[in-house]
């Protein structure tokens, strides 16, 4: 059985459900959540996995999915970076939303009303091959400036939100 996704308007209400392979096809806002985690002045970024149907071997945040109908967004997204990382990190907490459209092909999109949650994690990782290619530890000063050289190594929702998560990690 296919996972379905949050169907949302702009102001994040649900208004249905969808396919996920569905929602990617054409331009349907749903919900989704980036995780990021970050220990020190380090955040634990992933490249996705290359055989992904859109942004594979793209430099991403630790987690991204989607919460499924019925879940909460905390609990669904503890449950996806468990099974997209092999990482449990109980303690995530929201830091803003926004929305964006990033048109992969004529047939291939990202809309999403995107959740950013913040989590602080120094244990081991163990990435699922199926959704990581390989996880790294950057520095935050490292990370922007290769975000600022070389833009098209990460995927488009992470240069939108990753600066933002950056300033307000080095301010905890």
């Amino acid at each position: 059985m296919e996972n379905k996704v949050i169907l949302v308007d702009l102001w994040d209400k649900p208004v249905g459900e969808l396919e996920k392979s569905k929602a990617h096809t054409s331009p349907v806002l749903h919900r989704a959540f980036s995780i990021f985690l970050y220990h020190d002045d380090k955040m634990l970024i992933q490249q996705r996995a290359h055989h992904k149907y859109h942004s594979g071997g793209l430099w991403a945040n630790s987690c991204c999915s989607h919460p499924r109908p019925g879940e909460s967004l905390i609990p669904a997204a503890v449950s996806r970076l468990k099974e997209e990382a092999g990482i449990t990190c109980n303690e995530l907490e929201e830091l803003f939303s926004f929305s964006y459209l990033a048109k992969f092909t004529d047939k291939l999109y990202e809309y999403e009303y995107d959740h950013v949650l913040l989590g602080q994690h120094n244990g081991p990782c163990h990435p699922n091959p199926d959704e990581v290619a390989q996880m790294q530890w950057i520095s935050f000063s490292d990370l922007l400036q290769d975000m600022t050289e070389q833009p098209l190594k990460y995927a488009p929702w992470f240069l939108i939100c990753a600066p933002k998560v950056i300033q307000i990690a080095a301010n905890k």
